[in-house]
């Protein structure tokens, strides 16, 4: 087997998944499959063809080497686009490869043009537009300036989009700062229309925005978080369920996380189990090692206080979580014996542990802990 854990990654949760999210935002926006940080966990080589099988032909990345890995594996129809790194030497192999990328100071918008134009090939760019979250974008005062350098070089690209990235539109306690980055979006857009220059594309929507924010769904939607079936916040999933009460959960979780016992033992009363003195058996106590640690993805914070499901029963992380290795507590188990399964996420029998919990237990948020999990674990696409 060669590997002490694996995940299994269901090919039903995703097609329900993309029909709800298709049905939230309309047969004729594109929906953007995002796939950074290998697919939140996931892994690019299963989304993309399990994407691409469900009618999504577009995808989007954070870094030129997110959309290399893509590229190996996607279909000649499916578009890809680079939404933050890409340094001056990746621009070429961008557009020599159709690779669409945002331009969002005037660095990459020269750089672009030039290599363009040094090329005899259009580059594929999204301008990408300061609305309030103050990490990339062109701010309104640059306007001028950039309408100036794109309306000098119209033949060098195309314009396949205007965006922006809105700030919080997960939390409730962020709505006015939505509201107004939505109308200066608009504005951008309306300075944009006055001078002639019209993208193919308008977006603005990630998974939060599409799930509470409609008037925000435009020509494209780039879903991350949703599509692999985790809701932005609870605030999003509660948005949700008030306006569709007839379906509880409309999303289904991708992922499952197994390993199995590595071996049993007898621990006496009056013994500390582990590293250290954190967890001190009170009483005769079986144990089960899990071979699963920190460098595994399971934090060290779940020490003493993680779960994990064994023959159908939650049963908890004792000691210090090491790096290769867990100990969990089976006493009230009987017959665990070497083999057996254990869930890490997922469900086995009438029991279920979600990523939300786990995340919950070690202070993290889901994106935090399905991205952790390191790309090594072999993932496989069930049914």
């Amino acid at each position: 087997m060669f590997h002490t854990s694996h995940i299994e990654i269901s090919k039903s949760a995703y097609k329900k998944n993309i029909k709800y999210l298709r049905k939230l935002a309309g047969e004729q926006t594109v929906i953007s499959s995002v796939i950074k940080g290998n697919a939140y966990g996931h892994g690019v080589g299963n989304i993309v063809p399990m994407a691409e099988a469900n009618g999504l032909s577009h995808f989007s990345v954070f870094s030129a080497s997110e959309a290399l890995q893509v590229c190996k594996v996607k279909s000649d129809k499916s578009n890809v686009m680079i939404m933050g790194l890409l340094d001056d030497e990746e621009i070429e192999w961008a557009i020599m490869n159709d690779v669409e990328f945002y331009v969002f100071d005037t660095e990459r918008l020269d750089k672009a043009i030039e290599t363009a134009k040094k090329l005899k090939k259009q580059a594929r760019l999204h301008i990408e537009v300061e609305t309030g979250f103050h990490r990339t974008g062109f701010d309104y005062d640059y306007m001028p300036n950039l309408i100036e350098k794109l309306k000098k070089n119209q033949q060098h690209y195309v314009f396949e989009g205007l965006c922006t990235h809105y700030a919080g539109a997960e939390s409730i306690a962020n709505y006015v700062r939505i509201r107004e980055q939505i109308a200066l979006y608009r504005k951008f857009y309306r300075y944009f229309q006055r001078h002639e220059l019209l993208p193919l594309r308008k977006h603005t929507a990630c998974s939060a925005a599409v799930l509470t924010y409609p008037t925000t769904i435009m020509d494209l939607v780039r879903v991350g978080i949703a599509q692999y079936g985790f809701w932005p916040s609870p605030e999003t999933q509660m948005f949700r369920f008030r306006k569709d009460p007839q379906d509880e959960n409309p999303l289904r979780r991708l992922i499952s996380w197994k390993s199995r016992v590595m071996v049993v033992k007898d621990v006496e009363a009056g013994e500390f189990i582990g590293y250290g003195s954190s967890f001190l058996a009170n009483k005769k106590t079986r144990i089960a090692i899990v071979p699963v640690g920190y460098s595994n993805g399971f934090s060290r914070s779940l020490s003493n206080m993680g779960r994990v499901l064994i023959r159908g029963k939650r049963v908890p992380v004792i000691g210090t979580v090491t790096m290769n290795t867990m100990t969990v507590n089976v006493s009230d188990i009987p017959g665990v014996e070497r083999g057996d399964e254990v869930v890490i996420i997922g469900k086995q029998k009438r029991m279920n542990i979600s990523v939300a919990s786990f995340s919950e237990m070690s202070n993290e948020l889901n994106y935090q802990t399905l991205t952790r999990i390191p790309a090594d674990i072999p993932r496989v696409v069930v049914k």
